[in-house]
């Protein structure tokens, strides 16, 4: 059976990921709530590269220091902070590449949660900032928080998406561990249109009944904390639109995912299907990568 190991708690470090634009203010907002929350530490990295604001990257050009430019980032992190509260450690660093500086800042501080935004709203600010975020997808080894929905208090309506692959029982037992005492929704899509393989029915009511079954058994050999409520749904269609339609219709708050699998969702996760639920889920997203997983 696979359990959540004693020493895995809430994170003692979170790491920001923000270009101090508009477009992370809401993760900025819901890294304050999780560090008051779970009583951990932030740590605000803002990249300074070819995606930076128009001003910084003429400061840039022009030969400021980064001592000066740390001065700017400092102060508007300050300014955004004020409200929450939270003490923050700001790093700086010049980078190209976003998504490696990340990486690198999230193991140096030893992170164990990564949070960053993601706009629709701006074409050019989805693309590079979107292109970020699926890089880490694809690369980071810690949990990432796609924030998209307005901090309103804590993650009460949670769901994890699962295939019953290992992958999602690892997802399962990451939202168990940093949101317990909350009931958590199993929710679990199935094509039909793929009844031609072998071992599915052409009938909804007896692959229904099949998916009921492994689902049991999935939870059966999964080790969840004491008194942990698990909800298990399982809906027929494709998941990008049966998830979205799912999130919507609950208001549901954050879905939590596996980074591989063995079908749907988990195999396609580092391809069109993430784009896709990226851009198509009206809720946060937590993705946890397994820790041997390759791509």
């Amino acid at each position: 059976m696979t359990a959540i190991p004693e020493e895995c708690t809430t994170p003692h470090h979170l790491l920001l990921a923000t270009d101090l634009s508009a477009r992370c203010d809401r993760a900025l907002d819901r890294a304050a709530q999780l560090v008051n929350e779970w009583h951990t530490d932030l740590v605000a990295l803002h990249v300074l590269g070819p995606a930076a604001s128009p001003d910084q990257t003429l400061a840039w050009a022009s030969g400021a220091s980064d001592e000066q430019l740390l001065l700017v980032a400092r102060q508007q992190l300050a300014h955004d902070l004020a409200t929450t509260k939270v003490p923050a450690t700001l790093r700086l660093v010049r980078s190209e590449d976003a998504a490696a500086a990340i990486r690198e800042t999230a193991a140096s501080t030893q992170s164990g949660l990564v949070v960053t935004g993601v706009s629709c709203n701006e074409a050019l600010g989805r693309f590079l900032l979107g292109s970020t975020v699926e890089n880490l997808a694809r690369s980071l080894s810690q949990p990432l928080l796609v924030v998209r929905k307005r901090t309103r208090g804590s993650y009460q309506r949670i769901v994890v998406a699962s295939d019953f692959s290992e992958s999602s029982r690892l997802a399962l037992l990451a939202a168990a561990r940093l949101f317990p005492g909350r009931e958590l929704i199993l929710y679990h899509a199935h094509a039909l249109a793929m009844s031609g393989l072998a071992n599915a029915s052409p009938h909804p009511g007896v692959r229904v009944a099949i998916e009921e079954t492994e689902c049991a058994a999935f939870l059966a050999e999964t080790t969840l904390p004491e008194g942990m409520k698990v909800r298990p749904v399982i809906e027929c269609g494709a998941i990008e639109g049966t998830l979205t339609r799912y999130v919507r219709e609950h208001d549901i708050d954050l879905v939590v995912m596996g980074s591989h699998g063995r079908s749907g969702l988990m195999s396609l996760l580092l391809g069109s299907t993430a784009a896709k639920l990226l851009d198509w889920l009206p809720c946060d997203t937590l993705l946890v990568r397994e820790p041997t997983a390759t791509t």
